[in-house]
């Protein structure tokens, strides 16, 4: 397949989307500047994280109803207009408080956003599938590593400047789509709200999702606890999160389809866990430079993680893919949502080590689930091995 030959339509849904993927890490290398800019804990910056996460979660039963009934391309239109509203307020905040609002009326355009960007790049990609969702998946990984350092350039100069600088480049994929992405065909029969939560009946898909929710917890103490833990300027911590991105998008798109190949989807989910959870514990009680390190390293360890559990979410029961992607992150994204709000509050219950160690307890918790839990996903896993082998590797990667 000619990855590089699609129409304009898919490179606006696919540049639209990085810079979706980059608002989630975006105020990582800033949070520090921002609770000293608005002088707030990092308890309440870090509910930057929760509020939008939160959102994100809930807004999950939504994203099929909307776009169900008012297609893909205005489900996609609206949550641009929403994000490029909200980012751009945001900027604007006087408190914590009005930013970790704004923040949340992100999450949900957000929501609209990615759930359905997929769906119409898939819709009007040429070369099959395949190549739709290779470039989707290159989108996700070159914003997760872009974002931090587009807020750490911006954010040096004032922590205010990430919030404008997205909502300006995601107002420019707003008049690329609006221009260029035609509108697809509405599906034969409409979503009800309630639909992916009935998807979460089917054991295997309840099992990803439960694994999913101990994992999330993991990934986002990770990601938003650490920088006050490294406490870097965000030059520095912008740094160290993009080379956290770019192992992320390397492991996801190239390493895991190899692996799961050779040694099973679910040998290489319940490995890559465990050595997860013995990165964390080491980030938390190693010196700096251990905690650098250990920072760059987990997101290998995430990026093959991302790929194995929307795989086994995707393809485990027999639901549309779309009804089960959006019940099983309605499930793990309230990890997501959790991580950042009980880490720094772990912290002034106990010490600086402790919340580590417990993000350690709950990837060994999500790694358990899929021990305890292996028949449900067995199925699954061989198919995903099959299709690797005939697929060139090519992953689903749905968040």
């Amino acid at each position: 397949m000619d990855l590089l030959r699609q129409p304009e339509a898919v490179w606006a849904t696919a540049g639209a989307s990085v810079v979706a993927f980059m608002g989630i890490g975006l105020v990582d290398p800033i949070l520090p500047s921002i609770a000293q800019g608005l002088h707030a804990t990092a308890g309440q910056v870090s509910l930057l994280f929760t509020s939008y996460f939160l959102i994100t979660a809930a807004a999950m039963l939504l994203t099929g109803f909307v776009s169900s009934r008012i297609g893909g391309r205005r489900t996609l239109l609206l949550g641009l207009a929403f994000v490029v509203v909200f980012a751009g307020l945001a900027g604007t905040s006087d408190s914590v408080g009005q930013l970790v609002g704004f923040r949340a009326g992100w999450g949900l355009g957000n929501a609209l956003f990615v759930s359905t960007a997929l769906a119409a790049i898939v819709g009007a990609a040429a070369g099959g599938s395949a190549a739709a969702i290779l470039l989707y998946e290159s989108a996700l990984g070159l914003g997760m590593a872009c974002g931090p350092l587009l807020g750490a350039a911006l954010g040096n100069l004032s922590w205010r400047y990430p919030f404008f600088g997205t909502a300006t480049l995601m107002a420019i994929g707003f008049l690329c789509i609006t221009a260029l992405l035609k509108e697809q065909p509405k599906p034969a029969r409409k979503t009800s709200v309630l639909d992916p939560i009935r998807a979460l009946g089917h054991g295997g898909l309840a099992t990803a999702a439960i694994s999913a929710f101990f994992y999330n917890y993991t990934f986002f103490t990770v990601l938003a606890f650490t920088p006050f833990v490294l406490d870097m300027t965000p030059y520095r911590s912008g740094a160290v999160f993009f080379a956290w991105g770019v192992l992320l998008a390397v492991f996801s798109v190239i390493v895991a389809p190899r692996t799961q190949e050779r040694f099973g989807s679910l040998k290489v989910l319940g490995g890559s866990l465990v050595l997860l959870a013995a990165d964390v514990l080491v980030l938390g009680y190693g010196d700096h430079t251990t905690a650098i390190v250990c920072t760059i390293l987990s997101g290998a360890l995430i990026g093959v993680n991302n790929t194995v559990y929307t795989e086994l979410a995707l393809g485990v029961s027999d639901a549309p893919r779309p009804v089960a992607s959006a019940g099983y992150n309605f499930v793990r994204w309230f990890a997501a949502a959790a991580a950042p709000y009980f880490a720094p509050k772990i912290e002034e219950w106990s010490d600086i080590h402790i919340p580590f160690l417990v993000a350690a307890v709950t990837a060994l918790l999500g790694a358990a689930v899929v021990a305890v839990r292996r028949r449900a996903l067995a199925h699954e896993a061989e198919e995903v091995e099959t299709s690797h082998a005939t697929e060139d590797g090519v992953t689903v990667f749905a968040n």
